[in-house]
């Protein structure tokens, strides 16, 4: 990575060597990268919750439509209990940090809301929790060779299931997964 130069609204991928469990095998999306540090919202991690049962818990109405009940993803180990949606469209909600000209991050109960009414973004993956980086820590990570990055792709964020994903990111790269190492090498 050269140095001064962000990856906000990239991919991480993990390397085969990866032996965190919380980041093993995962795809995680950077909604921010600067000189303080990074975060990033894990994409390809569903768990077991679903939208209902989180609105059920934040005392909201449930979706109003089987089809607006979907999954929560795991978007990484830090404050759990906190929602992320990511989405496209920006829109009217009270906390949304804008990542791209084609990404948003929000994180307003407002937006949970228009989803489950079927007036929120069209395309959205909400998450519980982050994944975050002190400054100058995912750049030490990745000459450690933890990880690849690679120019963030809708397609991959909102179209393909999730068990789909880490390979797609990985063919972005025009790399065979099974031929990534997990030995750094430096010159």
């Amino acid at each position: 990575m050269i140095e001064g130069s962000y990856l906000q609204h990239h991919l991480l991928i993990a390397m085969p060597g990866m032996v965190d469990r919380n980041f093993s095998q995962t795809v995680t999306y950077l909604c921010e990268h600067n000189a303080d540090g990074a975060l990033g919202i894990i994409i390809n991690r569903p768990s077991d919750l679903r939208l209902s049962q989180l609105m059920a818990q934040m005392e909201l109405p449930p979706p109003e439509r089987p089809e607006f009940d979907g999954p929560v993803y795991h978007g990484g180990p830090v404050s759990e209990e906190r929602g992320f949606v990511l989405h496209e469209e920006a829109g009217p909600w009270d906390a949304s940090l804008f990542v791209s000209k084609a990404m948003h991050v929000t994180t307003s109960r407002d937006i949970l809301m228009a989803i489950a009414k079927g007036e929120g973004p069209s395309r959205y993956l909400l998450a519980l929790g982050y994944a975050g980086w002190t400054a100058g820590q995912l750049e030490q990570e990745m000459r450690d060779n933890a990880w690849l990055a690679v120019p963030a792709n809708s397609h991959i964020l909102f179209d393909l299931p999730a068990p789909e994903r880490l390979t797609a990111a990985i063919g972005l790269l025009g790399v065979d997964w099974r031929q990534l190492s997990s030995e750094a090498g430096h010159a």
